[in-house]
């Protein structure tokens, strides 16, 4: 009896503020929508990281001809600079760190030259015995890149030492800003859609004032009379934040796992698993923030 009548009152309130309560599952949906794309880019930049850093190289660029680096004032790197460089890396200073070592001839520097430039105006421009030889380095531990840069910044016959860690770096830079914005953004909307929960719970409350009324001069507990209007704000909150899922669910289906997979082959991007993980998290967030801000409302405008 007691259910039924809790329900009943919670579909009139429902029925009676469906504008205020659309509006409150459209901001609750907009809210969580960033809250959960902020989510996911983390979880991608994650897995971005799990595969970028387990395959960055610091490469060493040895000396060409007639360059004006301050380790090439001698000209060309020498056989004898070479070996110096190969037992340095072969040492027990830098074995803590030095996975494994490629070395790459001019021939080859020229034939990744050519593949990398093919089809524009910088193809053929420079000769292959203008090319620099190098020393590509996978560390046991990509975030040490910075002790192969500083041993071989001073050293005669290396031109330049570069990492691929500092491009990663601001890549991922870029994608954490974007998951900081997309986060004041979520909590300015969740904002918003807990001052509209509070005020139509408010309006559901003054609207339903002689009902309360009754239950009060009968007996009924501060609770069973908070309970409904409560459900109503939770409900509300509840299917925004479904939608949210289902949409992120979709826009990752397909944006991201069909898309976006086939024109960024050879790592893995965020699947509708993640999106799986993500839902009850949103759905939790949007009925917390629904019954904080209806019970904060109630305690107020129905207490006994």
């Amino acid at each position: 009896m007691r259910a039924g009548f809790i329900l009943s009152e919670v579909g009139s309130g429902l029925k009676k503020n469906f504008s205020m309560v659309l509006s409150v599952i459209l901001v609750t949906f907009v809210s969580l929508l960033f809250v959960g794309a902020a989510i996911l880019l983390q979880m991608q930049v994650g897995q971005m990281k799990d595969y970028w850093y387990d395959r960055v190289q610091v490469s060493v660029f040895l000396c060409p001809p007639d360059s004006e680096a301050t380790n090439c004032v001698d000209g060309e790197v020498t056989d004898a600079q070479k070996k110096n460089i190969e037992d340095a890396l072969a040492g027990p200073e830098l074995a803590p760190y030095v996975d494994t070592v490629y070395f790459e001839d001019k021939a080859e520097a020229y034939k990744h030259f050519q593949d990398q430039f093919k089809g524009t105006s910088l193809e053929g421009t420079v000769p292959e015995s203008d090319m620099n030889e190098s020393y590509r380095i996978k560390l046991k531990d990509a975030e040490k890149y910075e002790i192969i840069k500083e041993y071989f910044s001073s050293t005669q016959g290396v031109e330049e030492v570069v990492d691929q860690n500092q491009l990663l770096d601001r890549l991922f830079g870029v994608l954490n800003v974007a998951t900081v914005v997309a986060v004041v953004i979520a909590g300015i909307m969740l904002l918003c859609a807990m001052l509209l929960i509070a005020t139509t719970i408010r309006l559901s409350a003054f609207a339903r004032r002689r009902e309360t009324g009754i239950m009060r001069l009968v007996g009924a507990s501060n609770s069973f009379i908070q309970l409904p209007f409560l459900l109503e704000g939770v409900i509300a909150a509840a299917i925004g934040a479904t939608l949210a899922a289902g949409t992120l669910g979709l826009l990752v289906h397909f944006g991201v796992s069909g898309w976006l997979q086939e024109q960024a082959t050879g790592f893995n991007l965020i699947s509708g698993v993640d999106v799986l993980i993500v839902a009850p998290i949103l759905i939790a967030i949007g009925v917390v923030m629904a019954g904080a801000s209806s019970l904060i409302t109630l305690n107020k405008y129905t207490k006994v």
